[in-house]
């Protein structure tokens, strides 16, 4: 075996390390503090009034992931942050063995706060091991993967005990933690973009308008949670499993289409889903075929939208020094989305036709969206033209591109081509120099030289030059 495919098995390892770590946490946040059913049943179990609780808890996560970047600054500060956070989520955690109500509530909101500050350091991570045009793939493998776990403790913490669903998911937080200390404490990659924050790199537009459409689209996922799931609250057992079933299916789905398929066409499909799923919502029983219709509609079009935004999230980091503020921004944007939703959910149960009044508010919600899904696919088509969710490109305009990188390759020197396609693919300069078989000073040196002969200054440039159409 040659040094690079063992070094191609190390970084391979080193990302499903990564995935594998987050999903362990991920799982324990959606099944406990992030409005989880573990919560929600054992709030039921000492007839606490949950809203409020869960509402300080929201906000909490909220406000983490919003100031994490402010005392993240590199790959080894969030690492940092991340060990804190596990640890201090088991022991907030282990506090909800003891009947102390207040204790309770002050862990809760702790805990919320460090995980979301958690959430958003792990955009290093995201950042370095998972190649441009591929982070679809490894939000994907978070989604799936922590989803099931999820489903795992729910359907212990309902159908057998709430304290064995904690038990379940405080051995998932206590992996994660462990194989943290596995992962590497430093990267050279993330060091090498001089580029400034979002708006010098003219992502600010974009990044709005991406989080304007999370926090509308995530409206009907407060909704979901306030008005629809306690309707089918006597459906114990299937809705412990079957919730989440769909929204990893569909994800699935989306994740194992070629290559080259635009995924485009499936977010249009999507509204109509919500849209779908509301009215059936309003029309039909509640009984466990309505709940699967209505659940497959509504979650399927939600792993469809939740795999798009945390994918563009993901190729935005190219474009930024400290990804932990890209992520925080982005996924803030759903947890707000998710708390507009839930507020709005909780005011409209109290009414005489709770199931018209959010299937109308919804509809309403899905009519917005299709004003600014096209709006917001030409802001991100101009800076991320190779994404999966945003391609639609004509055999003429690829011709155009080859003509243009073609263009470039004659400019530089064979070698200078060689270093240009390796940073492109994500290597770090000390990876280049192990696989040119060159020392670090040299390869720096011919980096030097390209960016002066293309007249650009970072390889965050470099990587534009090549998305864009023109040079």
């Amino acid at each position: 075996m040659s040094g690079d495919e063992k070094h191609k098995i190390y970084k391979l390892n080193e990302r499903d390390l990564s995935v594998l770590v987050f999903s362990l946490f991920f799982s324990w946040l959606l099944a406990f503090p992030f409005e989880g059913q573990v919560l929600y049943a054992y709030l039921d179990k000492y007839d606490m009034y949950a809203s409020r609780i869960i509402f300080e808890s929201i906000i909490a996560h909220l406000i983490g992931m919003l100031i994490c970047s402010y005392f993240v600054r590199d790959i080894e500060d969030a690492r940092k942050v991340i060990k804190i956070s596990i640890a201090v989520c088991i022991a907030g955690t282990l506090i909800f063995f003891v009947k102390t109500i207040f204790l309770w509530r002050i862990s809760l909101v702790v805990c919320s706060f460090m995980a979301g500050s958690s959430v958003a350091a792990w955009g290093f991570y995201y950042k370095e091991w998972s190649k441009s045009n591929e982070r679809i793939y490894t939000a994907a493998d978070i989604l799936i993967f922590s989803n099931i776990l999820m489903i795992a403790i729910n359907v212990t913490a309902i159908n057998l005990s709430v304290n064995a669903g904690i038990f379940l998911s405080l051995t998932f937080l206590s992996a994660a933690y462990v194989l943290l200390h596995k992962l590497p404490k430093h990267c050279d990659s993330i060091k090498e973009f001089s580029g400034s924050d979002c708006s010098k790199l003219k992502i600010k537009k974009p990044l709005i308008l991406l989080c304007i459409f999370i926090v509308i689209i995530t409206i009907n996922a407060g909704l979901m949670y306030q008005v629809i799931n306690p309707e089918f609250e006597h459906l114990k057992l299937l809705t412990s499993w079957y919730w989440a079933v769909p929204y990893i299916a569909a994800i699935y789905v989306v994740k194992r289409l070629p290559e080259k398929t635009s995924r485009t066409y499936a977010l249009y499909v999507s509204i109509a889903m919500i849209g779908l799923s509301f009215i059936s919502f309003m029309v039909l029983d509640r009984s466990a075929g309505s709940y699967i219709l209505i659940d497959t509609l509504m979650m399927g079009a939600f792993g469809v939208y939740d795999l798009f935004w945390w994918s563009i999230i993901g190729e935005m980091l190219d474009y930024t020094v400290n990804p932990s503020r890209i992520v925080g921004i982005g996924l803030s944007a759903n947890v707000l989305g998710v708390l507009v939703g839930g507020m709005t959910g909780s005011a409209i149960r109290g009414t005489s036709f709770s199931s018209l009044n959010s299937s109308i508010l919804a509809l309403i919600i899905v009519f917005v969206i299709l004003i600014i899904l096209p709006v917001l696919h030409n802001q991100l088509s101009r800076l991320l033209k190779n994404h999966a969710y945003l391609t639609s490109v004509q055999e003429g305009e690829n011709n155009h591109e080859i003509e243009d990188r073609q263009a470039v390759m004659n400019v530089l020197t064979g070698r200078e081509n060689e270093i240009v396609d390796l940073l492109l693919k994500g290597r770090t300069y000390k990876m280049i120099a192990e696989e040119l078989y060159l020392s670090e000073n040299t390869v720096k040196t011919h980096i030097k030289n390209i960016y002066s002969k293309l007249g650009i200054k970072s390889k965050t440039e470099l990587i534009r030059m090549f998305v864009d159409k023109t040079i």
